[in-house]
Order: structure tokens, then sequence, then C-alpha cells
């Protein structure tokens, strides 16, 4: 590890030459913020938020599963990072996790489970913003809750390609279940910080409503043709009256559910013909609300997911339409012909095609998402006291902020 003292000897080097200390950067950037009110009222109010949650998903019946941070295939994300990490272990390389998506959905095979939750460690190398303009939104080392729910609804590829009304009805219904499954964790959370966090809340000059439901939805597409893509959800969150709102119908991830994507004649819907009712994800969106002023800051995305992609088809089509793998993979008598093109993706794709011995396929239909932590906070807390997300937590890698980070 010499490497990484040598860059940190000339970094000390430039605090010096510029008039400074590296203890000075410490004190200033860490030490004075570790032993600040500001950030104690914070972590009391983190706590209080995440045991609710998952008090909240153990008495949903949800079972805890283990944390990945290394594995042959990883999120490949929406949006571009610097570059994904990779470790190599016994002459195999992995790559380290981007978000636990893939192996959220593997974990629910067994049909027992109801759904799964877990304390997600995500590593995103996110570029820095030009100038390092504070976006308040990125850490680079983050916690996420990620939440996964088995639908259990027996739909097959026939019924996709052929049945659309009565995919499209089933699909509506799960809609609504895991927007009111979601509604009802948020409304668990910001109870225990109300009964739990007065003082704190206080403290940082900030007010919390225990919201109601439903809370407010906005279709995706409307809110672009209104506001455009800069800062959708803070433009959509200064016409909402409300502290918690949904933006729906997101075309973003290749495993989030667009219905119909394949069509029975082997053909595919242009772009152009999508609509937000056919894109099955929602983000759920927070502000703060200042205590003095009675009046909302500027809203943060803290919550995204959807119904899942299910079956082999599609979830191969988009895979290879999103240029995440170049074909569709070639399987004879259990061997994956063309593994070596597939990226990390040959055991993952290995196990959505196996069938158990009766034919049914082993790989579940899903709906869930994943809560930011630090996301959530800084979106509920923003205000006299909190200026920058890397103010609610002890060692923020914060790409915005820093050039380097020491702890």
């Amino acid at each position: 590890m010499a490497f990484i003292g040598e860059d940190l000897f000339h970094f000390q080097a430039s605090l010096v030459q510029s008039g400074t200390s590296f203890e000075d950067f410490i004190r200033d950037n860490y030490v004075e913020k570790w032993v600040n009110e500001t950030l104690y009222s914070a972590m009391k109010i983190r706590t209080s938020y995440v045991t609710a949650i998952h008090n909240f998903l153990v008495n949903e019946g949800l079972v805890n599963m283990e944390r990945v941070q290394m594995s042959p295939v990883t999120d490949p994300l929406a949006h571009d990072v610097e570059h994904v990490p990779t470790i190599h272990y016994k002459g195999m390389p992995y790559v380290v996790t981007h978000s636990m998506i893939y192996m959220k959905f593997l974990a629910c095979f067994n049909k027992r489970i109801k759904g799964i939750f877990v304390d997600s460690p995500n590593i995103r190398l996110e570029i820095e913003s030009p100038l390092r303009k504070q976006r308040g939104k990125y850490l680079i080392d983050f916690s996420q809750i990620d939440i996964e729910l088995r639908r259990n609804r027996g739909i097959g590829m026939g019924d996709y390609l052929h049945a659309r009304e009565k995919v499209e009805a089933v699909l509506k219904e799960d809609y609504e279940k895991i927007i009111d499954f979601f509604e009802r964790m948020i409304i668990a959370a910001c109870s225990a910080i109300v009964e739990k966090n007065e003082d704190e809340l206080k403290a940082l000059g900030i007010a919390l409503e225990v919201p109601r439901q439903p809370f407010p939805r906005v279709k995706h597409m409307e809110a672009l043709k209104k506001h455009g893509k800069l800062d959708i959800d803070a433009k959509v969150g200064r016409e909402v009256p409300t502290q918690f709102f949904w933006i729906t119908g997101l075309m973003r991830e290749n495993y989030d559910l667009i219905y119909p994507y394949l069509m029975p004649d082997g053909t595919k819907l242009p772009l152009n013909a999508y609509n937000s009712d056919m894109i099955y994800n929602y983000d759920l969106c927070a502000k703060p609300l200042v205590r003095d002023t009675n009046k909302y800051g500027s809203a943060l995305e803290i919550l995204s997911g959807a119904i899942r992609e299910w079956l082999y088809e599609p979830i191969v089509q988009r895979l290879i339409d999103n240029r995440i793998i170049p074909e569709a993979p070639v399987f004879k008598n259990g061997i994956l012909e063309n593994i070596a093109v597939m990226d990390g993706y040959g055991p993952f794709l290995t196990a959505v095609h196996m069938m158990s011995k009766d034919g049914v396929s082993y790989f579940p239909e899903t709906m869930g998402g994943g809560v930011g932590v630090e996301r959530s906070i800084y979106a509920l807390l923003k205000g006299p006291k909190i200026d920058k997300i890397d103010d609610i937590t002890c060692f923020g890698k914060n790409p915005d902020s820093y050039p380097i980070f020491l702890y």
C-alpha cells in the first residue's frame, strides 16, 4: 500500500504550499464536523428512520439477506460513472457493487419467500460536477436499503404475448400494491422520527409531516413536456403541495418493466410509442420543511423502484438493446456456448434461463425498490443547519466537495 502513502505525501505537500497543514485540513473537514451537534442530531434521526424501516419490513414478513460487495456482475446503471472498480481474487476479476439488483432477484427464487431486504453497500464513482457545483444527491460510497417482493402471478410468455389486457390488469393491481407498500413504509419511518426526534428536528430548524395516503403522483412524460429534463424533481416539487410525491413511468433501467416490449409478431414497439402508463417504475421524492418559515425546500428523489422484467426473452432483449450484452446467450446441453462475450452476465443469465423438472422457470416475478439512506436524511433535513449531503455523514464521500477522501 506504499502508493497510497506516496499520494498522501504529495497531497500534504500541496497543503503546505498553499499555507495550511495536513492537521488543519483534517480538523476543518472532519473533526469539527464529528464534534458538532448538527451531525449528532442527523445521526439520531437516521437511526430512527432506518430502524423504523427495518421493523416495518420484518413485520410485513420480509427476510433479511447478506450483503454482496463484489460479484462478476453488478447494476450497469443508466448514467455514466468514472469507472467500475475491479477486485482480483484467486485469478478471477470481480466488480464492486453498484447495487444489489441482480442478487435481489436471485435471492427470491424460493417460493416461500414473501420478499427480501438488505442494507446494500454501494460504490458508484460518480463523475465530478463542473467546478464542483453541489448537486446535493451523490456520494460515491453510500447505504441503500434494497427491497424486493415476489408477485407470484404465474404469467408466462404465452400470456405476455397474447393476453395483453389480462396481463395489464394484473400489472396495474401489483403496481398499486407496491406503491401502497412503500407509502406505508415511509409513513412508519416518519412517525418514528416525529415521535422520537422532536428535539433534533428543532435543533436543525426543520419540521416533518407524517404523510397521508395516497401520495400525489406525477407522470414523468407529462413533467418532461412541462419542465424539461434538468432538475425535474425540484421543479415538480414546487408544484406539489405535500412533502412526499411520486414521479412515475421513467424510461430508465433495463430490468424495470416496460410492457409490452416484445410483440406477438416478433417486433418491438418504437420508443416514441411508449407512454408513462407502459413503464412500470416509480421514483419517490421528498423535500424539507423549514420550521421558521413553514416553507418547503427543494425536492430530491429518495427511492426508486419498479415492477421488474421476469421473463427470459424480454430480459435478454433489453440487455441487448441497452448494449449491455452483444448477442443472445446460446445454451446447449447445460453449456453457455458464448459465455466469453457475455462479460460477467453469464452466471446470471444461466440462472434466468434455468427450468425446474416440471418445466417452470425458477426466475421470480418481483417488484421492489431501493431507499437511499443518506439521500433520504439529506432530503428531509436540508435547511438552516445542513447545506451539503456531507453534513449528515461522518465520512460522506461527496464527489462535488473534496479532491481526496481521507477516511
